[in-house]
């Protein structure tokens, strides 16, 4: 009896210490796998690199400029060189569409991996999100760029995630604190991996920022252009007559709040910027950060030719480029539309493009995000033949009845519908 016992005990042990385990393998079996392999079809920088990726969720102070909120936290999802272990877990993404309905998708990255050992340091990238988002919408570029030897941290910015705003009902709410902390959430970022950056072997002197619609709009003021918010246009974002003074004094800053732009700063790509269309964005010509515009032809949120095209011809570096994708519109930068999404038009919305598959999106924006850093932050010069020298992707007959050769990086005759800018100043 005393034998059986033991064995109920020992067995009852082993369950509940391997309960943990037991629930992610559970939760792993049921994310929703987005992406599908097709090695023919892409572009020689979207395949992943040779390192193991970690992720692991952090939280960090945040700032706070709305007398309403005296305290912001910023919940970070950290991607990571890593060590790869026997047994390990990939991780998982859960989050919400904009009308509230939950989804977990699958990674490729293994949760909480030990950091890679050794003295090689990794620079910094800072992924931020639109109105409304959230830390992972473009989790498959944080996983590739970790991949490829830096360390990544996307930010829930606090106010105006899915999660957060009631998007459905057009509330608007969270939007001024958008315009407010946007730019000063990314700058908060690089500046605690600055003090905090040693168990990821970051090199924050070595930083870059990618910002997706509102998120561009934050990070073209975080490298050195300004805001310029007039009290009628405040007023219109629901900013109240009384505290727009103070209001004001916050919002039409420059270089995230600060005197100069951060040194850290090499590199900034923003894909559908918000604010050209609008007129809140000014004084783009002192920006000197190497930048990398990406935009929807047919954007109607942000606008292309008085919008993304605007911020770029206007923008200051002498490195600067635009990839222009044809008859897109503006959601050019979120993963997949997870299975919950496409049970409405609003939720789906966040998503889907007419003229496009996401996939393929994904795929070029990393390929074409890759060399643009690798080139810029890492300073590795061979990178520089990927960002293309023909304005059009599309290969046309030459008079020797062969097709002139294919962007650098891509598979002959698998693209079209791409242009590629390169502007100086």
């Amino acid at each position: 009896m005393k034998t059986q016992l033991l064995g109920i005990t020992l067995a009852l042990s082993l369950l509940f210490s391997n309960s943990d385990t037991l629930a992610t393998q559970h939760s792993t079996s049921m994310a929703e796998q987005l992406y599908t392999t097709q090695d023919a079809a892409t572009p020689e920088l979207a395949k992943a690199g040779s390192l193991t990726v970690g992720v692991t969720t952090i939280t960090i102070p945040g700032p706070s400029l709305l007398k309403s909120k005296e305290e912001r936290t910023l919940t970070l999802e950290v991607w990571y060189p890593g060590k790869h272990t026997v047994g390990a877990i990939n991780a998982t993404y859960t989050d919400v569409t904009r009308t509230k309905k939950s989804f977990t998708l699958q990674g490729s990255a293994f949760r909480d991996a030990s950091p890679q050992d050794g003295d090689v340091s990794h620079p910094l990238i800072i992924l931020s999100h639109g109105y409304t988002g959230y830390r992972s919408i473009m989790f498959y570029l944080g996983e590739h760029l970790a991949s490829h030897g830096y360390v990544v941290a996307a930010i829930d910015h606090t106010d105006s995630t899915n999660s957060e705003v009631d998007f459905e009902n057009g509330s608007g709410a969270g939007f001024q604190s958008t315009l407010l902390h946007r730019s000063r959430d990314q700058q908060a970022t690089l500046d605690f991996f600055k003090k905090n950056g040693a168990p990821w072997n970051i090199d924050s002197k070595r930083a870059g920022v990618i910002g997706y619609s509102m998120g561009g709009y934050g990070a073209l003021n975080t490298v050195g252009a300004c805001h310029s918010f007039s009290e009628e246009v405040a007023s219109a974002f629901g900013f109240k007559a009384n505290e727009q003074k103070d209001i004001l004094r916050h919002l039409n800053g420059c270089n995230a709040g600060l005197t100069n732009v951060d040194e850290s700063w090499k590199a900034m790509v923003a894909l559908a910027p918000w604010g050209g269309e609008s007129g809140v964005i000014s004084q783009l010509d002192k920006i000197r950060v190497p930048s990398l515009f990406i935009a929807g032809e047919q954007d109607d949120v942000s606008g292309y030719e008085n919008g993304v095209k605007k911020l770029f011809l206007e923008t200051g570096t002498k490195h600067k480029y635009l990839l222009v994708y044809q008859n897109a519109r503006h959601n050019i930068a979120p993963h997949p539309a997870p299975k919950a999404a496409y049970e409405n038009e609003l939720g789906l919305g966040h998503y889907f493009e007419p003229a496009w598959n996401t996939e393929t999106l994904n795929r070029i924006n990393k390929h074409m995000i890759l060399a643009f850093l690798n080139y810029h932050v890492k300073e590795l010069s061979s990178f520089e033949e990927f960002l293309p020298k023909r304005e059009n992707i599309t290969q046309t007959k030459q008079q020797n009845g062969q097709l002139n050769q294919p962007w650098p990086g891509f598979k002959d005759r698998f693209g079209t519908g791409v242009l590629f800018f390169r502007g100086a100043k």
